[in-house]
């Protein structure tokens, strides 16, 4: 079977519809008495129906067999991945950091090698995210994931992705991110071999783009750049494994078809990809270090207004230039929870310890900072103009705390002296 190569429709929340056989899409109508090549009409919805027009997803796809065609469920056992506050360990009020995570060298595609290493909320009410690192060293080839309690969102951080969807397919690179609507199948091959990288499962309100305010009509993310696949389909027999998670469960079932059999589909319920080397960044350009929120990528809202279910925070390569100013993020506590990833390169506030592939926790209240080193430079250093470049961190913001896993606390990657980076910061106090 020859793969079909990745080409794509741009925009976000658009209105999509794309067909990889010419006329297969219905005209005037979603389900005709007999849809066009004798093609199954079947719904896929987001949202609820009577949800307000702006914003409901739901998108049409018109496929080979209809996904209903699948054999029995049994359970599946993976026990690194959990799901919700109830899959954590007893969290202790300090910052928490990890070394890179280690790719195993036992066989494991992207579910088996999925390891959850913090979670909130509770995906039966629809609230929260968990924060996973894949690490996988096989593709997926005749297996298909379906992830019923959230979306997800892929951050690549060693090796890229072939990401197969029943919309279509998409090659994402480290620097990219890629999102698969909750509910949609989708399997992950390794085109580089080993491969590491970041995932949150979003169990509430959909990401979207962060509104602009006084920013104006553009800048950040802005939706030309968001890219979904157009209508491809696999034409091969036999047998796939399917694996759905649902209700924090994984369950197994066969299927005598691939679940990618979709020949063409209309709708805004769609996969994404966006690289965040089109990322529009706001800074000052006078004084003082802004807060983090300009570097929203995409939130999801909680019912709360302007307090997120979940931000995603990029720190891409940009220009510092403040005059009389400390460059670095302040010591700050937060209501907000932070999940930092680094993608490649040094993040400025933490020159040691923090490497590409590791992580680090700074939950709701836990006080946290540059380190000694950061703090020494930053306060002593020429404030010319100077570019912090060759660096990609990542932040998944969150109004619930981040329980931590008992992989996370136990699984070797943990940094137990991560609290001395600090220790060396002295009063120096020279008042009276």
């Amino acid at each position: 079977m020859t793969k079909p190569t990745p080409s794509y429709l741009t925009g976000f929340g658009n209105e999509f519809a794309t067909e990889a056989v010419a006329g297969a899409l219905p005209q005037g109508r979603n389900s005709p008495q007999r849809a066009p090549f004798d093609l199954y009409p079947e719904l896929i919805s987001g949202t609820a129906f009577t949800a307000p027009r702006a914003a409901n997803r739901r998108t049409w796809l018109y496929r080979r067999q209809p996904s209903v065609v699948s054999g029995g469920y049994q359970g599946y056992t993976q026990p690194f991945w959990r799901t919700g506050a109830a899959g954590g360990v007893p969290t202790p009020p300090e910052p928490l950091r990890w070394s890179p995570f280690a790719i195993p060298d036992a066989p494991a595609d992207f579910v088996d090698g999925m390891r959850t290493v913090v979670a909130n909320g509770d995906p039966e009410a629809q609230t929260g995210v968990a924060v996973h690192v894949y690490l996988a060293n096989r593709s997926m080839l005749r297996r298909a994931f379906v992830n019923a309690d959230g979306e997800m969102l892929l951050v690549p951080q060693h090796g890229r992705l072939h990401i197969t969807t029943e919309l279509g397919v998409m090659d994402v690179k480290p620097g990219d991110v890629a999102l698969v609507p909750r509910g949609m199948a989708f399997k992950v091959e390794l085109p580089d071999g080993p491969s590491r990288g970041y995932v949150c499962e979003n169990y509430g309100a959909f990401f979207r783009l962060p509104e602009l305010g006084p920013i104006g009509s553009n800048g950040l993310a802005n939706a030309r750049d968001f890219c979904t696949p157009v209508a491809a389909f696999e034409d091969s027999p036999g047998n796939y494994e399917l694996i759905k998670k649902y209700g924090g469960t994984l369950w197994t079932a066969p299927m005598r078809q691939s679940p990618f059999n979709v020949v063409a589909w209309h709708g805004n319920l769609v996969p994404f990809k966006y690289d965040t080397a089109n990322f529009m960044t706001i800074g000052s350009i006078s004084h003082d270090h802004p807060d983090p929120s300009i570097f929203t990528v995409l939130t999801s809202p909680s019912d709360t207004p302007g307090t997120a279910n979940c931000d995603f925070v990029i720190f891409p390569p940009r220009w510092m230039v403040a005059e009389d100013t400390f460059r670095p993020p302040w010591y700050h506590r937060n209501l907000m929870s932070e999940f930092m990833g680094l993608v490649y390169g040094q993040y400025d506030a933490k020159p040691e310890g923090f490497k590409p592939g590791g992580a680090s926790l700074h939950n709701c209240m836990v006080p946290h900072g540059p380190d000694e080193e950061a703090y020494e430079k930053a306060s002593t250093a020429p404030l010319a103009p100077h570019k912090l470049d060759n660096t990609l961190a990542i932040m998944f913001e969150s109004r619930y705390r981040f329980i931590p896993t008992e992989f996370a606390m136990t699984g070797g990657a943990l940094d137990t002296r991560y609290a001395e980076c600090w220790q060396g910061l002295q009063d120096q106090f020279k008042g009276t």
